[in-house]
């Protein structure tokens, strides 16, 4: 994948997240969760990950901080239209589709630009909208 262009900031969005949070919502009903807010690409990084709820909840959060990035929250795009990915190195990218993509586009958001972390409790992480 090619990095995105940044041409000046359009947005910020940051997200905070309990792990246990998300470990309950995933064992309630683990596919209902997973096909609800992942795509199959992230869920094939997921499974192969050596802490995959705390990934899980990374990544949520980094859903959460895009769309607080692009300006409308979750609701007016949906979790699928946002794809956590990684380029080679293990930088992560986010890819927009859908709804989400005509909203970036409508509002002159060239891409996004994100950034996680997780420890024992918590996940968090941070997305910028450049345009």
């Amino acid at each position: 994948m090619r990095e995105p262009q940044n041409r000046g900031i359009v947005g910020v969005g940051i997200d905070l997240v309990k792990i246990s949070r998300i470990a309950r919502a995933y064992r309630r009903r683990p596919d209902r969760f997973l096909n609800r807010i992942f795509s199959r690409r992230e869920v094939e990084l997921l499974q192969r990950k050596k802490k995959p709820l705390a990934s899980m909840a990374a990544r949520f959060a980094a859903k959460e901080a895009v769309s607080k990035a692009l300006g409308c929250g979750i609701g007016t795009v949906s979790w699928k239209d946002m794809e956590i990915l990684f380029l080679e190195g293990g930088r992560p990218v986010v890819l927009l589709s859908g709804a989400a993509a005509r909203w970036a586009e409508a509002h002159g958001i060239g891409g996004v630009a994100v950034s996680m972390a997780h420890d024992d409790f918590y996940a968090v992480a941070k997305a910028v909208a450049f345009g």
